[in-house]
């Protein structure tokens, strides 16, 4: 591996016209391409397996032309203080809106509020659905403008209007002065790192280019494959993390490379032969973890698994060529590590001082001397930062989590005000009878039933289909969508009253399918992280050539990743720290949050064990003690995989100031993530056990041994080459005979 690589530095570095060009070229197909591509339409959402799906499809056979994925609008008003929706003023305004509502062309049908019963008991708040027969996606712009106008009209009419539903469903906020900012940090910590505008311009040019071409990638597939728009924010703060951690690696590897005195080609080889090695096994790690998704069987979760990888691959493959292209081009302007500690160094042996180590190599001293302190330390602090996860409530966001600045917050805001909280996420009952005897007594069944249990508000006569085999019944639960209780209540539905009825009766609805897609998470969480960390362990094995040192790995991983999700429980869950974090509604964590941590945690935190650990086991293969490699693997890793890590902290914090409730979640879990992972788990707990271990971290038994691959990360092969390589008569002097 190391010696592939380093002769594929090489080359990059000598062949830097073509490779520069090779890669514009490509950000500018891939950018073609996405302005080109056909615009996204409607992201489905599905979830095979499940009841609420099964019910789903099976209106879609049963209801032929109900535009069951058509996007609905649903516009609230409120009348103006002392007056009520049923005076004549009031009513006149909303017939007006319906009647205006009703000749759009995508429309399939609006509801009258003063006919159909949707007036609260005060009077006060009324509303009317829009149908349409296009999914929200696709609706046109001229029937978005057409719903804004009229509210605005009902506006101007004193009464207090606004709008919930998809139909005005609002694309993420993938993060923006926030972002920026994040950038911003990035590039005074590699300024710092790297010692220079010019080193530390290298890796943020190459993040950027890379996120440009998977961004672009996935815009222009979108259409096809049938992409959402979080796919992008997350191939986007996935591929700029990783994208900048990889580059600073190696563009730090090159510099340590200069100032042991190699000139620039071969420093580009060795640095690409050796932290590219690290490089490709933590970026195998990251896509093993986004792919491994696909296991949960769920579309949409699938696709975002996989688009992220596709940015990661770019993401390697960038860093392993085109870096070493910069670097060529780069010249003098990227300088040799430590030139100034060189010149300290001198003046001190002048002087006869003794030289100050750096503090990668003080901490690691500290830590050797206390291992057992630092181990129990970090362990206990973790453990407790992890406890609210036994708390843990899952859900799916909805318009109740959004910003009170939307406008579809305040119309759920308005509906629970006038309608009661659980109007907000009705269920849907499909009753099955075509093999019942009785289709219209099988459903009067199930309708008294569903009117017997608790947490009911309003239960609605059946609605058959045109063969009158099939039912449909809307359930009003009397708390909110995302409460226990409407999911005690479902559960009910379906365990009492589908037992006693002579049907199949099945739950769908929005709230019954969050409840479904939470629970087939939930299930597939322990085969998911058994397969990840499986497959990373065996890698794992093969880089480092041990079993405890893998095993040790995955450990610190579970730390920090509960920790992470303790620390998203009680500021998500709880509200603490929510006024500074901008969480303006508490309420169940993002039922994809804990595997989806699972997964690209683990493949960042594997990065960091990778790029540390590497150094160390370099050093002990060249015949360093245990303690003394330790040592050895911080004074040269420990201050850029402190670096690389908040570099990972500010891009991922950045994506906290998002108005969207998930794209804030996945961007502060991230966020705490890696800080538990790199300054706790990699920075303390993993030089603390390695100490305790000794020669026994590195053991690995002969059988075992012999039947890995040796993929030489730490670049023993660069060091044989280049002993077989020096010519025997290059030190000798020429004699004049």
């Amino acid at each position: 591996m190391a010696t592939f690589l380093y002769k594929l530095g090489r080359l990059a570095f000598r062949r830097r016209h073509f490779v520069a060009l090779m890669w514009v070229a490509l950000l500018t197909l891939a950018g073609v391409g996405a302005i080109s591509a056909p615009a996204a339409g409607s992201t489905s959402f599905s979830i095979p397996g499940t009841e609420a799906q099964k019910a789903f499809d099976l209106l879609e056979q049963r209801f032929p032309g109900a535009s069951a994925d058509g996007a609905t609008g649903r516009m609230v008003f409120k009348a103006p203080e002392g007056e009520k929706m049923t005076d004549a003023a009031n009513r006149g305004t909303v017939a007006m809106i319906v009647k205006e509502l009703g000749d759009g062309s995508e429309v399939v049908s609006v509801t009258d509020p003063f006919t159909t019963n949707a007036v609260s008991k005060d009077g006060t708040v009324a509303y009317t659905s829009v149908r349409y027969d296009a999914p929200a996606m696709e609706l046109k712009d001229a029937t978005r403008d057409a719903l804004e106008r009229a509210a605005k009209e009902a506006q101007a009419n004193d009464l207090t209007v606004d709008v919930g539903g998809d139909a005005l469903q609002a694309q993420p906020d993938a993060g923006g002065v926030g972002e920026a900012i994040g950038l911003a940090i990035a590039a005074v910590v590699l300024v710092i790192t790297l010692g220079s505008m010019i080193a530390a311009g290298l890796p943020l040019l190459t993040a950027i280019i890379g996120v440009g071409i998977g961004v672009s990638t996935i815009t222009a597939l979108a259409k096809a494959l049938d992409l959402g728009s979080t796919t992008n924010t997350l191939a986007a703060m996935i591929g700029l993390a990783v994208g900048i951690d990889y580059a600073l690696f190696i563009v730090s590897r090159y510099r340590d490379e200069l100032a042991a005195g190699r000139d620039r080609e071969e420093a580009v080889g060795r640095a690409t032969g050796t932290a590219g090695s690290a490089v490709v096994f933590a970026g195998l790690t990251v896509v093993i973890a986004l792919a491994g998704l696909s296991v949960v069987n769920v579309p949409m979760l699938t696709k975002m698994g996989l688009a992220a990888a596709g940015t990661v691959v770019i993401a390697v493959l960038i860093a392993l060529t085109m870096i070493p292209a910069l670097l060529g081009y780069a010249g003098g302007k990227v300088r040799p590590a430590g030139e100034k500690r060189e010149k300290s160094a001198a003046k001190a042996a002048s002087s006869e001082r003794p030289v100050k180590p750096n503090l990668g190599t003080r901490w690691a001293s500290f830590v050797i001397r206390r291992p057992a302190a630092v181990l129990l330390l970090g362990v206990v602090g973790l453990g407790a930062v992890a406890l609210p996860v036994s708390q843990l409530e899952l859900g799916l966001p909805d318009d109740g989590s959004q910003p009170t600045s939307t406008t579809q917050r305040r119309a759920y805001d308005l509906l629970s005000e006038g309608f009661g909280p659980g109007f907000n996420g009705p269920l849907m009952i499909v009753v099955d009878a075509k093999n019942s005897d009785d289709p219209k007594a099988a459903a009067a069944t199930v309708t008294d039933g569903i009117k017997g249990l608790k947490d009911v508000v309003t239960v609605t006569p059946a609605t058959f289909n045109k063969a009158g085999d099939t039912a449909t019944i809307t359930v009003v639960p009397d708390s909110k969508p995302s409460s226990a209780q409407t999911e005690d209540l479902v559960h009910a539905i379906r365990d009492d009253v589908a037992s006693k009825a002579d049907a199949d009766v099945l739950v769908t609805g929005t709230t019954a399918m969050n409840i479904d897609f939470s629970q087939k998470l939930s299930d597939a969480l322990i085969p998911y992280l058994a397969l990840v960390v499986g497959l990373a362990f065996l890698l794992l094995i093969v880089v480092f050539r041990s079993i405890l040192v893998p095993l040790k790995a995955a450990l610190g991983f579970l730390l920090s990743v509960l920790a992470a999700l303790g620390a998203v429980v009680a500021v998500f869950q709880w509200g603490w720290l929510g006024g500074v974090l901008g969480v303006e509604e508490t309420g169940p964590i993002m039922s994809m949050m804990p595997i989806f941590m699972v997964g690209v945690v683990f493949g960042l935190a594997m990065d960091y064990e990778v790029f540390l650990v590497t150094r160390m086991r370099e050093a002990y293969v060249h015949g360093e003690s245990p303690s003394q490699a330790i040592v050895t693997g911080f004074k040269h890793s420990a201050r850029v995989v402190v670096a690389a890590a908040v570099i990972m902290m500010a891009v991922f914090g950045g994506f906290i100031s998002s108005g969207e409730s998930m794209i804030k979640m996945i961007g502060f879990g991230l966020a705490i993530a890696v800080f538990f992972d790199a300054f706790v788990v990699r920075m303390a707990i993993v030089p603390a056990v390695l100490a305790l271990l000794g020669h026994r971290a590195w053991w690995l038994p002969k059988w075992l041994d012999r039947a890995l691959p040796n993929v030489d990360v730490e670049g023993e092969g660069l060091r044989t080459r280049t002993e077989k390589d020096t010519d025997p008569d290059e030190d000798r002097e020429l004699v004049r005979v």
